[in-house]
């Protein structure tokens, strides 16, 4: 029985993928920062393998970046609220150094979204106003970061009982337990 919550995580992933509009396509990324602050933002979710590695884009520059590097142990949330579904996912980031998988993966990103990678100035650089942003033409700053995940706990609201599942990688297996939501 506790696998079929496992069944229904990797299926609702999966369809975050393929399903328009599907709430977990926006996640929250959670990364240490300086000072072993809590850093939060929300990503696309891009990819998710079937041994649950989940991938996302970002610019080279930005901090997530840094705070990857100094510290790979991430969290991911997922929330669906109309079926009041909550998935948290902690794992480990690491930053793609293939350039041919980066290549092959930047031909798949839309023309119009290159623009998120080519900035001159790195993402949360200061400006005077957001019509001065300039793009480079020959270079990006695409970057490609796969969290390869190993815990996830699903917590579903229901009525009269909320259910909490959790599900921890041992050995390469995931092994589940029900937990006090």
């Amino acid at each position: 029985m506790i696998d079929t919550f496992f069944q229904e995580i990797n299926k609702e992933l999966q369809s975050a993928l393929t399903t328009k509009g599907h709430p977990f396509k926006y996640f929250t990324l959670a990364t240490t920062g300086e000072e072993n602050n809590a850093r939060l933002r929300t990503v696309v979710l891009r990819n998710v393998s079937s041994d649950l590695v989940l991938t996302f884009y970002t610019d080279g520059r930005s901090k997530k970046v840094g705070h990857i590097l100094d510290h790979n142990q991430v969290s991911l949330l997922f929330y669906d609220p109309t079926k009041l579904l909550q998935l948290t996912i902690e794992g480990v980031a690491r930053i793609n150094t293939d350039q041919k998988i980066k290549q092959e993966l930047w031909k798949d990103v839309p023309t119009k979204s290159h623009k998120a990678y080519t900035t001159t100035d790195a993402p949360g650089s200061g400006i005077q106003n957001p019509d001065d942003i300039e793009y480079l033409k020959d270079k990006d700053f695409f970057t490609v970061i796969h969290v390869e995940a190993r815990k996830v706990e699903y917590l579903k609201l229901n009525e009269p009982h909320h259910l909490r599942v959790a599900f921890q990688k041992e050995d390469g297996m995931w092994i589940g337990q029900y937990l006090v939501p």
